[in-house]
């Protein structure tokens, strides 16, 4: 008889804390007001983003030699550090693996600062404006 009583307490108890609960909900509606010129904005942004020169960011470079030696350090860093793109570059004679593609020079140097930790020797720099014709 007095686990009946204590089931029965604990069923209105249930219900006691639903009906507070339900009694003390709210709703309500959320309308965003926004200048339209930030959707413009948006927009050029995103289009200066399409047509921006890549040399004018900074990147890392990782590794400079031989091409096994290249492809190794590839595929080390790819295994490392998944945050960012790594390409391979030929200057002849040299193989290159550059980083990232960092808009700021501080973006660069915080990554610059993990980086070096598996690659002691990289460094950033700019890659050179190619000329046209």
């Amino acid at each position: 008889m007095k686990n009946l009583s204590c089931k029965i307490k604990a069923v209105i108890t249930m219900f006691s804390i639903t009906f507070a609960v339900q009694s003390f909900a709210q709703q309500g509606q959320v309308e965003i007001n926004q200048d339209q010129n930030i959707t413009r904005l948006l927009n050029v942004k995103k289009q200066l983003n399409k047509t921006e020169n890549s040399s004018d960011r900074y990147k890392i470079q990782i590794y400079n030699g031989n091409r096994p030696g290249a492809y190794e350090a590839q595929k080390e860093f790819r295994e490392s550090f998944a945050d960012w793109r790594s390409t391979d570059i030929y200057e002849p004679p040299n193989f290159k693996i550059w980083v990232g593609n960092f808009r700021t020079r501080l973006e660069a140097d915080r990554a610059l600062k993990r980086i070096k930790r598996k690659f002691p020797s990289a460094f950033i720099f700019k890659p050179k404006k190619e000329k046209n014709g």
